[in-house]
C-alpha cells in the first residue's frame, strides 16, 4: 500500500514540475539558436566583396542587403535583451564608442535610481534597408525594425512604475549601420539608435 502513495507522489512531483517548465518557457521563450553566434554571425553576413578584402560600396545588390538583414537581426535582438539585462560587455564588439557610452550611462541612471527592468523579447515583425550611402571612408546603412516586445520597469520595492508584463508592445527602432570600407575586418557596428 505504501508504494502505491510512493508513486503517486512521483506522479505529482513530475506533473507539478513539467507544469513549472512549461510555465517558464511561455515566460522566459526559448532559445532560437542565435545567442551564442552572434559576432561571427553578424560579421559574417555583412556585404562584403567575396574576392577583395575592401567592401564594395556600389555593388551592394539584393542578395547581399538579404544577408546583411539576416545578421542586422540577430545583432538588434541580443543588443536589446544585453542592454535590459545590463551586460553591455557582450555587445561591445557590436557598439560604436559613443552608442557604448550612450547605454552605459543609461544603465548607471537605472541603477542609481534602483529601478530594475523586465524585457522579454517576443520577435522581429519587420526589418527594412530604408537607405545606405558611402560617407567619406564608411559604409553607412539604416534599419528599420518593427519588433514585438514585453518590458516594464520597476522600482526598489518591486512596484512596476513603466510598462506591463503581461503586455506586448509593438517597437518601432531606427538603427543606423556603419563599416570601414577600407578595413579587412567584417564587423559592423550599431553608430545611431532611434525611436
Amino acid at each position: 500500500m505504501s508504494y502505491s502513495f510512493e508513486y503517486i507522489d512521483i506522479i505529482l512531483l513530475a506533473m507539478i514540475a513539467g507544469f513549472i517548465f512549461l510555465r517558464l518557457r511561455g515566460i522566459l521563450g526559448k532559445k532560437t539558436g542565435f545567442e551564442e553566434d552572434i559576432r561571427s554571425d553578424f560579421s559574417r553576413k555583412s556585404p562584403e566583396n567575396k574576392y577583395t578584402t575592401k567592401l564594395d560600396v556600389d555593388n551592394f545588390d539584393d542578395n547581399e542587403k538579404k544577408e546583411f538583414l539576416k545578421g542586422a537581426k540577430i545583432a538588434y535582438e541580443n543588443i536589446i535583451t544585453s542592454f535590459a539585462k545590463g551586460k553591455l560587455k557582450e555587445i561591445k564588439s557590436l557598439l560604436d564608442k559613443t552608442v557604448y557610452q550612450q547605454f552605459d550611462e543609461a544603465i548607471k541612471d537605472r541603477s542609481s535610481k534602483n529601478i530594475s527592468t523586465e524585457t522579454t523579447f517576443i520577435g522581429i515583425n519587420s526589418a527594412e534597408i530604408k537607405n545606405h550611402k558611402k560617407n567619406k571612408n564608411m559604409f553607412e546603412v539604416t534599419v528599420e525594425f518593427v519588433s514585438e516586445i514585453i518590458s516594464c520597469m520597476k522600482d526598489k520595492d518591486n512596484k512596476i512604475i513603466s510598462g506591463d508584463t503581461e503586455k506586448i508592445k509593438k517597437v518601432h527602432d531606427i538603427w543606423k549601420f556603419s563599416k570601414d570600407i577600407r578595413s579587412t575586418n567584417p564587423n559592423w557596428f550599431v553608430i545611431d539608435t532611434q525611436a
